[in-house]
């Protein structure tokens, strides 16, 4: 199982100042020191992003792809291996450079942005979207703003592809990352957006651990 501690440390301490993102930088400076773990770095593509293509494959010839939270830029990377054009962003600076780092070949745009605070030209440009344990990692009250900056991004008929943890309203939040509720995700279909498939599954993390509940959900936004 990946080792959180830091990053619920940092994480806890920078909400305490009031910047509930600001230490993810912090964070990835420490993971490229060697001081500390990125514990969601697997350097690898997300295997439920495979599994889904694998099953539902789109066409890609001519079409824009964006990754969230893109982190060390496998997810991106994987993207445009299937031939889209692709965008991912991080809100760590350190993330993006290690990115462009590790793929030079620049077949990916690799930027530093905030999801917060989007740059205005993705407002309804990206014909799929892949959202995948970022929403977990923010404070409950920045969840609403995000899910609708992220909405946003889909033109009319683009596909959203979201991976969280999940938990029922009963259970306990429990800590960093927090596990979020259907009823959470209902405000993607607020924003507009159709829910196409809905999984809830149990993944595995480390043999010595039960499996963590997750959920795998595909949106499409409405046509105009």
């Amino acid at each position: 199982m990946p080792d959180r501690t830091r990053a619920r440390e940092l994480a806890d301490e920078f909400n305490r100042k009031g910047d509930p993102t600001g230490w993810f930088e912090h964070l990835y400076r420490e993971g490229e020191a060697g001081k500390s773990t990125v514990p969601w770095a697997n350097l690898c593509p997300n295997p439920r992003l495979l599994d889904f293509w694998n099953a539902h494959a789109q066409l890609t010839a001519g079409k824009a792809a964006l990754t969230i939270g893109s982190g060390f830029g496998d997810d991106a990377e994987q993207l445009a291996a299937w031939g889209f054009r692709t965008t991912a962003f991080d809100i760590s600076e350190t993330a993006i450079r290690l990115s462009r780092k590790r793929f030079p070949s620049m077949s990916v745009e690799y930027l530093a942005a905030n999801l917060l605070e989007p740059p205005s030209t993705w407002r309804r440009f990206f014909h799929f979207v892949f959202e995948a344990n970022t929403l977990q990692v923010l404070p409950a009250a920045l969840r609403p703003l995000a899910i609708e900056n992220i909405a946003g991004f889909l033109r009319p008929g683009g596909l959203l592809l979201l991976i969280a943890r999940g938990r029922e309203p009963s259970d306990p939040e429990g800590q960093i990352p927090w596990p979020l509720t259907r009823a959470e995700l209902s405000a993607f279909t607020m924003a507009d957006l159709e829910e196409l498939s809905f999984e809830d599954f149990l993944e595995p993390e480390d043999s010595a651990d039960p499996p963590v509940r997750c959920f795998r959900v595909l949106y499409q936004a409405k046509s105009v």
